[in-house]
Formats: structure tokens, sequence, C-alpha cells
């Protein structure tokens, strides 16, 4: 895989009750996360993507968008969408925690509402007093 063309991997399972748009942002996620996209890589186009996946535009941007958001993507305009530069170490190494922890919720059949509980559970339990 170049950095320019990555070999980008993604399946979208049609008949999960997961939205394609979710399977396209965490799968992306999970590759960037453990690091078999790594940063200043290119992504392909919004379109691109869309048409390998089968999917609508609106359905691959959402989830540029979403992983924009979160910090994991850049845009640069004409010249594309890449992997952002890491943020710091910790966040890098929690994002990487995040995407297992994600990948392990899937294959449980763990609805993606009460993992996020049970996060939101062990953050609460590790507060200090």
């Amino acid at each position: 895989m170049s950095r320019e063309e990555p070999d980008v991997r993604i399946f979208v399972d049609l008949d999960s009750s997961v939205p394609p748009y979710e399977q396209v942002r965490g799968q992306l996620a999970e590759l960037i996360g453990n690091g078999r996209l790594p940063v200043g890589t290119r992504l392909p186009t919004v379109r691109q993507l869309a048409a390998d996946l089968n999917l609508a535009p609106n359905t691959v941007a959402r989830a540029y968008r979403e992983l924009e958001g979160a910090g994991l993507l850049e845009t640069r305009g004409r010249n594309g969408t890449f992997v952002a530069p890491g943020r710091d170490d910790a966040l890098d190494r929690l994002q990487r925690a995040a995407a297992d922890y994600a990948v392990q919720a899937r294959r449980l059949g763990v609805p993606p509402d009460a993992a996020l509980g049970l996060v939101r559970a062990a953050l609460d339990a590790s507060r200090p007093g």
C-alpha cells in the first residue's frame, strides 16, 4: 500500500442493523487507529469510495465528515482527504484501544449504545474520590 493510493478494504453489510456510514466510519477509524492507514495517507475520493462500495456519495461523505470532526482526517480542498497528523501519543494510544474495543463489541454483538454505556460506566468508576 503506497501513501498516495492506499489499498483501503472496507466491507459494508447492507443487512446489518449498523447504518452503512457508521460501518465505513468505524472501519476507517480502525485502520487509522491500528496504523494500517498511517498519517499522511491520501484516501480515495468520496465518489470513488462510494462507487467501490456501491453506496451513495453522501453516505461516504458523512463518514469522512465525522472522522474529520474527530481529528482523524483532514481535507485539503482539491488535493483530497488525508489521515491527519497525530495528536499526542496518549490520544493515539487511546484511539487504538477504542478501535480494539469497537471490534470486540461488534464481534460480541453488543449494540453501540450498550458499548458506549459500558465505557461511560468505566470512566465514572475510575474517577478519584
